[in-house]
């Protein structure tokens, strides 16, 4: 797989649990929150839809090959950034893994954009507080 086939697929899976817009082939568009998506054909699943018609579903599934556009107002998490940041408090023990959407600190402590995920003890609150100034930041 490619770099830029790579970059395509992280930047899909960053819209999970995020609210987006789906226009299909043809014309029907559907906004709600994305909570599936099949890497191989880009299908789709939507929880809480509202169609064009102002009409709630619980779920809807899309085929891949319907979906004309796909797009989300929100500002997908910059976990580069904030990688770069802990780089500043821990120089040479911070692993990306951006395909992954994750960060490692010290092979001890595992961050993503929702916050700490494993590790504990005084690295991993040191990581929450760069975490929870680098949240505030952007959210100003």
């Amino acid at each position: 797989m490619s770099v830029a086939q790579r970059k395509y697929f992280t930047e899909i899976a960053a819209l999970a649990e995020k609210i987006v817009s789906v226009t299909t082939i043809n014309g029907k568009s559907f906004t709600g929150t994305l909570i599936g998506i099949n890497p191989d054909n880009l299908s789709l699943v939507l929880a809480d839809v509202k169609d064009e018609s102002g009409n709630i579903v619980n779920r809807i599934f899309l085929n891949g090959c319907t979906v004309a556009q796909l797009s989300s107002a929100e500002k997908s998490f910059d976990l580069k950034a904030l990688a770069q940041r802990l780089e500043k408090v821990f120089p040479r023990m911070v692993k990306l893994y951006e395909d992954q959407g994750f960060i490692w600190v010290m092979e001890k402590v595992k961050l993503t954009d929702h916050g700490i995920t494993e590790g504990s003890g005084p690295a991993a609150e040191r990581v929450q507080r760069v975490y929870d100034l680098f949240i505030s930041e952007t959210k100003a």
